[in-house]
């Protein structure tokens, strides 16, 4: 009973952070490409700010359920769900050592542009995040589709 409800746990919060490159794939990056400097710029600042508050909880308890239920299933499961709760586990590691190494710097030098000062090659910037977040994305999707797999098969 305990495994299946880490289970649960696990697919909640992760849907939380995998929902986030959903919106990204659905419209968030052609909005943002299709920006001029000052609303891009205004954009991410507005993001950074509130995203920071509200999603370093949700990671950090993405992590530490994770971690839980790959440890629970190590000792108590099918194949299926210790592989796939390995794999999502995988995925969340990947998509925080991006965060941390990749969007996280990109966005302390954007945050540091006003509106009115900000390098020509702007738009460079932008899309060395958006190349970052694309392989979170692939990182956390694919460690959500295991999960989800694991929940369903396992």
């Amino acid at each position: 009973m305990e495994l299946k409800i880490l289970v649960f746990l696990n697919l909640l919060i992760y849907s939380v952070i995998v929902s986030q490159s959903f919106m990204y794939m659905i419209a968030l990056r052609n909005v943002q490409e299709s920006m001029g400097a000052a609303s891009y710029i205004e954009i991410r600042k507005l993001l950074d700010k509130n995203f920071l508050k509200k999603f370093k909880p949700v990671v950090y308890s993405a992590l530490v359920l994770g971690l839980a239920l790959v440890a629970a299933a190590s000792f108590q499961s099918s194949a299926i769900i210790k592989i796939g709760s390995a794999l999502a586990f995988a995925g969340l590691i990947a998509d925080v050592v991006m965060i941390l190494k990749g969007d996280m710097p990109i966005n302390r030098i954007i945050n540091s542009w006003t509106l009115e000062t900000f390098p020509a090659n702007w738009v460079e910037y932008r899309s060395k995040w958006l190349y970052w977040f694309s392989w979170r994305q692939f990182a956390n999707i694919s460690g959500f589709i295991a999960l989800l797999i694991a929940a369903v098969f396992g």
